[in-house]
């Protein structure tokens, strides 16, 4: 074979079949919209199919134990223990990835810049507890006060990303960064008050590692391998049997996670464009990236040079956020937001526990953040974004009703009974549904008003 047959057979086609046949699925993967599209799918999947012919056998799915011997220890769990305990830490875990970059470089990083979203999602908390434990004060039910803190990060910012042009950028990284400070509430209140009995014993032997893996960081490992088996294997385990939720365990080995680079900017580029030139020298029509050993230590040098440009926090959220979106959160949303109605819809609805949640979504997150919003910026604390205007956060406080996936995980922990988790899934389900509905309502007349004054 010649070198010009060699360089045919290994030549790579600009836009092979493979990458036609992929590219719809990665266009679907990138929308801001999709994931949120995809959690309402599996959530209408999960009712139909739990009211349908064939519910005992979505019942009966969900409670399939699956068993996992590790020597003397075995861990037995049903699948749907194994999706909220095990699967939802990964969530978690990401959910601390994101709150730790707002925290260092982001819109919570600076406190003129948080105190607007911190001060929202704390009104956006506040109020709906109160109007809950309105309804349940001093009955069992009252510790169900937790369901209708939550907002729904994917939901929310997915329908708001549907409106497009219609709303100023601003609003979506307000909206962004309320949901995220949100998501910082609720998992302190499920530390502190939705937790069981705690091993202390477990409870040091996690602490314990957690201050290894900051050693670790603070010596430069940055092998994601080793944070996942100390994560893993190490951390969650140990608040497994902590009585603390394990999902706990993923937001602090989240704040464990280098976040640094190990090259300046300035040196990245000089490397880069070092390699590159090198490359480029080493270029000529018949030769291939095979064949040339110049390219390829062109190639491995700028691949070096990016690998220490990312932080293994980027790399690490960047990486797991598709498989948080598209697999976890609707296996999750499947497994959970199947409620069997039985023609008792009624009763469901009237159920003190379902109106406190329901009502706590619709109007005590709208007041809560519209209110702290006005408090804040009226006290000199906070600013509203540029091009946001006060009826942008008014029908932003009714997306941030959209509990869903935080309120359906809290609503499991704090009910052990099916009749009061059937009625906190109900509550959690329509209140969402309504917040979202009026939400979009209110921002779409808003934003025709101003098109039509233009």
């Amino acid at each position: 074979m010649n070198e010009a047959d060699l360089e045919r057979r290994l030549s790579i086609h600009e836009d092979p079949p493979i990458e036609r046949l992929l590219s719809p699925f990665r266009s679907f993967i990138q929308a801001e919209v999709s994931s949120g599209l995809l959690l309402i799918g599996a959530a209408l999947v999960a009712l139909i199919w739990a009211n349908s012919p064939w519910g005992d056998i979505y019942t009966e799915l969900w409670e399939t134990l699956i068993s996992i011997h590790i020597g003397n220890i075995e861990v037995s769990e049903s699948i749907l223990h194994w999706i909220n305990d095990g699967l939802m830490a990964i969530f978690f875990f990401v959910v601390g990835l994101e709150i730790k970059r707002e925290l260092l470089a982001g819109e919570l990083a600076s406190p003129r810049l948080a105190a607007l979203p911190l001060l929202a999602a704390a009104g956006g908390m506040i109020v709906p507890a109160l109007i809950y434990l309105g309804f349940n004060l001093g009955r069992p039910e009252a510790h169900g006060w937790g369901i209708p803190m939550a907002t729904d990060i994917a939901f929310s910012l997915g329908i708001l990303y549907l409106l497009g042009n219609r709303v100023p950028g601003g609003l979506k990284i307000f909206l962004a960064s309320l949901a995220i400070a949100d998501d910082l509430g609720a998992v302190i209140a499920i530390a502190l008050f939705y937790t069981s009995d705690i091993s202390y014993l477990s409870l040091l032997a996690g602490a314990v590692l957690l201050a290894f893996v900051a050693v670790l960081n603070l010596l430069g490992v940055r092998s994601p391998l080793v944070y996942g088996i100390f994560g893993i294997g190490g951390v969650w385990s140990a608040f497994l049997f902590s009585g603390v939720h394990p999902t706990i365990a993923g937001v602090l080995m989240a704040m464990m996670i280098p976040a640094s680079m190990r090259i300046n900017p300035r040196r990245f580029v000089d490397r880069s464009r070092a390699a590159l030139a090198r490359f480029e020298e080493a270029s000529h029509p018949m030769a291939h990236t095979l064949m040339s050993t110049t390219r390829q230590n062109a190639l491995y040098e700028l691949d070096i040079a990016t690998d220490h440009a990312l932080t293994p926090l980027q790399r690490l959220e960047k990486g797991l956020h598709p498989w948080v979106s598209f697999l976890i959160l609707p296996l999750f949303a499947l497994a959970n937001a199947g409620v069997s109605l039985d023609g008792s819809v009624g009763t469901l609805l009237a159920g003190r526990v379902t109106l406190g949640i329901m009502l706590g979504l619709i109007f005590g997150k709208q007041v809560g953040v519209s209110l702290f919003s006005w408090l804040a910026v009226r006290l000199g604390l906070a600013q509203l974004p540029s091009g946001v205007g006060w009826r942008h956060i008014y029908g932003v406080s009714w997306l941030a009703g959209i509990g869903f996936t935080m309120s359906l995980f809290i609503a499991g922990l704090a009910f052990d009974d099916a009749s009061h988790l059937a009625m906190a899934k109900v509550g959690v389900l329509a209140g969402s549904a309504v917040s979202a509905i009026v939400g979009v309502i209110v921002l779409l007349r808003y934003s025709r008003r101003r098109e039509s004054r233009s």
